[in-house]
């Protein structure tokens, strides 16, 4: 359910596929990293599709607008993606050497496109002044049910701090999931529980999470981890919560006491 991409060179990389690697995933999702003066179309008769921004210098094109835009660090600055619904095309232009990432579901609505970025992406502090603030981190929710209820999909990014968790309280949800991971420096590491398996998470690694199993995670001292979250809204059930796990809920009480306990 976790699989490392390793050093991510030119070119394209499949993380899930509907009719492929992890159809279970019910979304394409791919990585490409592109050389400077490269052009990327994107667009289906069938399909949404999201284009983020990871790295690096690009001009978007999509209906009849454009926006050159660079990104280069993904802990410090806030996310850039195009949003459009079938039919539609999202065009990329690399001005540099840059890398995006591609999500895309079956969707028959139409519905207006979208820019997401530092003005309208919701941002986040969560874990903060509980449990000695071993899990803080920041959580950026791209598009979700609740600005953009005509998606099949949902987009976010999380940052977590070096040695901290996250995804945190053990929860699940219906809906599968998908992690793209990077970390500050290359050497970082972390790990991941998926129900009661244990991966090591790596740079350019990815989790697969299939519904109804937990999946916190945490990483390493002195490395942050970012991660790109996608989850797949089912038909008449969309992602709007998650299920905390029944024996760690005391942790959610006002002002509870962990160790010492005293």
């Amino acid at each position: 359910m976790l699989e490392r991409l390793g050093q991510v060179s030119y070119g394209k990389y499949v993380l899930t596929e509907i009719d492929g690697k992890h159809s279970n995933m019910l979304m394409d999702i791919q990585v490409e990293k592109l050389k400077k003066n490269e052009v990327r179309k994107y667009v289906s008769d069938t399909k949404e599709i999201a284009v983020l921004l990871l790295d690096g210098k690009v001009e978007l094109s999509w209906e009849n607008k454009k926006l050159e835009t660079e990104r280069h660090s993904v802990f410090d600055e806030s996310p850039t993606c195009v949003h459009v619904c079938k039919d539609k095309t999202i065009t990329v232009v690399a001005l540099s050497d840059c890398e995006i990432l591609i999500q895309q579901t079956e969707n028959d609505k139409v519905f207006e496109n979208v820019l997401y970025n530092e003005n309208n992406c919701k941002s986040d502090i969560f874990g903060e002044g509980v449990w000695n603030d071993t899990a803080r981190r920041v959580v950026r929710t791209i598009f979700d049910y609740n600005n953009a209820p005509y998606s099949n999909m949902v987009m976010g990014e999380v940052i977590t701090y070096p040695g901290k968790w996250s995804s945190y309280i053990p929860h699940h949800h219906e809906q599968p999931e998908v992690y793209y991971y990077k970390f500050n420096k290359p050497q970082g590491f972390g790990f991941s529980l998926i129900g009661e398996d244990a991966y090591k998470i790596v740079d350019n690694s990815f989790a697969a999470i299939p519904g109804g199993l937990i999946h916190p995670q945490t990483s390493a001292p002195g490395y942050a981890m970012y991660y790109c979250w996608m989850i797949r809204h089912f038909d008449n059930n969309p992602w709007t919560q998650r299920i905390d796990l029944e024996e760690h809920k005391w942790l959610l009480e006002k002002d509870t006491k962990i160790w010492p306990e005293r």
